[in-house]
């Protein structure tokens, strides 16, 4: 009889295999080192093993990944541990403050990260900013996890965003859940962008490029970038004025 959490970590797997499916860092039939084999050879070690990856994604097997399959998926695939793991965040978010060595939980002060532009923008590898600099606050009305915070540099998104503002986002899991010419913080390659954003799609119906577009389009040209494994996309979902 497989165990209640396992049941629940697997169907977590298949979600993030989706997303990482659909991001195009995993390609079935590729082999050019994105596709199934090499994927079990990542997780399980042999990429013979593509049949035991299949059957994890079979709701109808017994087979279900196990919890350290599933950590180094996190590894290898920059997927948030506290997601898969325990369910708690989105699954490429940040992950939580790390329990203390006494066992208890950090608990922080809010539900929304604060950090630098910068930090934010972090590397290619969604790494995040360094856990002993985590800032957490809370705003009334503004509930849930996975929110993150960080001011705004320069007049591009003048008058809807001023330079000095504070933007509040939500990260966004599924490229197919981007509505077109709504307010984004798009992360690409140790780069960070807030623009309105349009999706591009290719022949075959994947999103491959993003029409970044400024409110203050007088002095910023709108602009493309690809969509590869390393994108991430927040929804802006409020701001804070400077004072």
């Amino acid at each position: 009889m497989i165990r209640e959490d396992r049941v629940r970590l697997n169907e977590r797997f298949m979600k993030v295999f989706d997303l990482l499916e659909e991001r195009g860092e995993i390609v079935k039939n590729d082999r050019n080192g994105k596709g199934m084999g090499d994927f079990a050879s990542k997780i399980l070690g042999n990429r013979a093993y593509g049949h035991i990856i299949r059957a994890f994604l079979n709701p109808k097997d017994k087979r279900v990944i196990d919890y350290h399959q599933a950590r180094t998926l996190c590894r290898e695939y920059s997927v948030n541990e506290d997601y898969l793991i325990d369910g708690i965040g989105t699954p490429f978010g940040f992950d939580l403050p790390r329990a203390k060595d006494n066992g208890e939980y950090a608990a922080p002060l809010g539900n929304i990260l604060f950090t630098t532009t910068e930090a934010f923008a972090g590397t290619a590898i969604d790494a995040g900013p360094a856990q002993e600099d985590l800032q957490y606050f809370a705003i009334p009305g503004l509930s849930g996890s996975g929110l993150v915070a960080f001011p705004i540099k320069g007049n591009s998104m003048e008058p809807v965003i001023l330079d000095d503002d504070i933007v509040i986002c939500k990260e966004v899991s599924s490229f197919r859940d981007v509505r077109d010419n709504e307010i984004y913080a798009v992360k690409n390659n140790g780069s960070l962008w807030v623009k309105y954003v349009q999706k591009i799609f290719d022949r075959k119906g994947r999103i491959h490029r993003l029409k970044l577009i400024s409110a203050n389009y007088l002095e910023h040209d709108p602009f493309e970038e690809d969509v590869n494994e390393y994108t991430r996309l927040y929804k802006v979902i409020s701001r804070v004025n400077k004072l």
